[in-house]
C-alpha cells in the first residue's frame, strides 16, 4: 500500500514527487510510502526545447529534462520507488483507497496524482465522470482537463500540470505539480498548511 502514487513522470509529476520526496526528515512524512510510475512514453517533452523556461539553460532539449529529472529523484530522494517499464491503464476507486491497474499488474495507494497530458480521448479507464472539455486551450486543439477545486478532484484522487486545466508551459506544470506536492504534505501534516525550503547553512 502506498501512501502516495504519482501517475506520470513528465514535468508536473516529477516536480510534485521531489517535493514529497524532501519531507522525508519530518515527523508526519517518515513513514510514508512514495511512488511514482513513469509513464511517460507519449510526453509531449520528448520533441521540445526550451529557451523560455525560469532556472532552464536555453535550447535544453526536453527529453534530457525528461531522463535527467528522474536521475535527480532517484540520487536526491532514492527512498521516491520509480516504476518503469509500466502502464497505467485503470484506476478503481475503494471505500478509502484506490488501485491502479498497470499493463503488468497493480498498485493499491491512499492517494493518487494523475499528471499525464491532456489528449482527448484519455488513455485511463476510471476517470470518466470528471472530464471536461480543456477551459484554457483553443478548441479545435480537442484536449480534456478533469474537473477539479485547486488540483483536488475528490477525497485522495489529485490531478496536476495541464490535465488540471493548466496551460502548456513548463514552468507552469513544475508549479502545479510542486502546489499538489504541498497540499499532500499539509493533509499529512494534520491540516497544518506545509511548505519544504533547503538552505545554505550559515
Amino acid at each position: 500500500m502506498f501512501d502516495v502514487l504519482i501517475i506520470g513522470a513528465g514535468v508536473s509529476g516529477v516536480s510534485c514527487a521531489l517535493i514529497l520526496g524532501s519531507a522525508k526528515n519530518k515527523p508526519f512524512a517518515t513513514d510514508k510510502k512514495i511512488g511514482i510510475i513513469a509513464h511517460q512514453r507519449a510526453s509531449s517533452l520528448q520533441t521540445a526545447v526550451f529557451n523560455n523556461a525560469y532556472g532552464i539553460p536555453p535550447g535544453k532539449l526536453g527529453a534530457e529534462i525528461l531522463s535527467e529529472s528522474l536521475a535527480h529523484l532517484g540520487q536526491t530522494y532514492p527512498h521516491v520507488e520509480q516504476i518503469s517499464g509500466e502502464k497505467v491503464t485503470e484506476i478503481k476507486e475503494q471505500d478509502d483507497f484506490y488501485i491502479v491497474v498497470t499493463n503488468k499488474g497493480q498498485y493499491k495507494s491512499k492517494v493518487i496524482v494523475v499528471a499525464i497530458g491532456a489528449g482527448n480521448p484519455i488513455s485511463l479507464e476510471g476517470l470518466d465522470a470528471y472530464i471536461e472539455p480543456h477551459q484554457k486551450i483553443a478548441a479545435v486543439k480537442n484536449k480534456i482537463q478533469l474537473k477539479n477545486n485547486d488540483h483536488l478532484v475528490k477525497q485522495g484522487l489529485y490531478v496536476s500540470g495541464v490535465l488540471a486545466g493548466h496551460r502548456s508551459q513548463l514552468s507552469i506544470a513544475a508549479g502545479s505539480g510542486a502546489a499538489v506536492g504541498t497540499d499532500i504534505l499539509t493533509l499529512w501534516n494534520e491540516g497544518n498548511p506545509t511548505v519544504v525550503h533547503d538552505a545554505v547553512n550559515k
